[in-house]
């Protein structure tokens, strides 16, 4: 028997991309429902070769699905994932609602399937930020093989993380007769994001690091080790689709840049492209679309001890959202931990 599934902001860029991954994963859903705001009652979205009409959040029966992938926002998630959990569906929330919840598992499978189990207290599981994601994917496998210290990140982060608003930004911005130096009236964006770079996601903290750095120092010591020392700079570039990262990691033990690439190319989830030679690496544009993490640029720094620095890069709406949540509930199925309703 199968299992129902409902998803949650199925209008959105990451709701449509958790229909795909359903799909394209072959995942054992007898009936997918398409739940959205009263907004979008009625608004068409493909499943497969069929198509859905949303229904409204506020109507829908969620006592007659098993899972309920949840991606319309923390204000939303904040009330609606307990009532759903309440009712007996597994919520798996992307937002940032749960993700600090000591009571709520923050999962990456490829990185501590085995906390899932914890979704019993609440009924919800939470998906980490799509910047958090890529990067335990990489540094999981080498903090197993030699524990990883601490961790300096850079990110190129792509607009499509900001919602669909922010990439039809860049696209008025940048398919507009644009000349250099004159002025351009952003609206989702603090500044310019058309061939220009902002060092600014999400609200500002009283340190002077923003919120999106914060959680991925946060995200990273729940997951992975709370002993990893983590510092970021979170950029907004103008790509569409496509997180990328300049890592750079201080390790307990010496390791080798060969060593880093042969546990890499062993690791779940990861593909390692890695040639020194003028295009023998991944960019946005060849990630988008892909599951896989891709890392290369893998190298030895020699400013500190045993140090590596790498270039990591994936799609922010698959591997950053959608497939990782896609993922969890695989997860549940595969550990027993989930039985569909009769």
């Amino acid at each position: 028997m199968g299992y129902k599934v409902a998803v949650v902001g199925a209008t959105g860029n990451v709701g449509r991309e958790m229909m795909n991954v359903l799909v394209e994963r072959s995942f054992p859903a007898d009936e997918v429902f398409a739940v959205a705001s009263r907004r979008s009652l009625g608004t068409e979205v493909s499943y497969g070769d069929a198509t859905l009409k949303c229904q409204d959040l506020e109507q829908f029966d969620f006592s007659k699905v098993d899972i309920c992938l949840m991606s319309a926002g923390s204000s939303v998630s904040k009330v609606w994932s307990p009532k759903i959990g309440a009712l007996g569906a597994v919520v798996i929330d992307n937002s940032s609602c749960w993700r600090y919840d000591r009571d709520v598992p923050l999962i990456v499978p490829e990185v501590n399937a085995d906390a899932v189990a914890g979704f019993t207290k609440k009924n919800i599981i939470a998906n980490p930020n799509c910047s958090t994601a890529q990067l335990v994917v990489a540094l999981k496998p080498l903090h197993d093989v030699a524990k990883i210290k601490r961790v300096v990140v850079s990110t190129y982060q792509s607009v499509s993380g900001a919602g669909k608003d922010a990439m039809d930004e860049l696209w008025s911005q940048t398919k507009g007769k644009y000349v250099p130096g004159q002025e351009v009236e952003p609206k989702k964006f603090p500044k310019q994001i058309a061939f220009n770079c902002i060092p600014h996601i999400d609200v500002f903290m009283e340190d002077g690091f923003t919120k999106e750095e914060w959680k991925m120092v946060a995200e990273t010591k729940k997951m992975l080790d709370p002993a990893i020392k983590l510092t970021a700079t979170c950029v907004r570039v103008p790509v569409f689709v496509g997180h990328s990262e300049s890592v750079n990691i201080e390790f307990e033990r010496p390791i080798t840049a060969d060593e880093a690439r042969e546990i890499l190319r062993d690791a779940p989830g990861v593909q390692v492209v890695d040639k020194r030679e003028p295009g023998g690496y991944v960019t946005p544009v060849e990630a988008a679309g892909e599951f896989d993490t891709f890392v290369s640029r893998i190298r030895e720094d020699a400013t500190v001890e045993n140090g590596l620095a790498m270039w990591i890069v994936s799609d922010n709406l698959l591997k950053g959202a959608a497939l990782n949540t896609v993922q969890i509930a695989e997860t549940l199925i595969g550990r027993n931990l989930l039985k569909a309703a009769a």
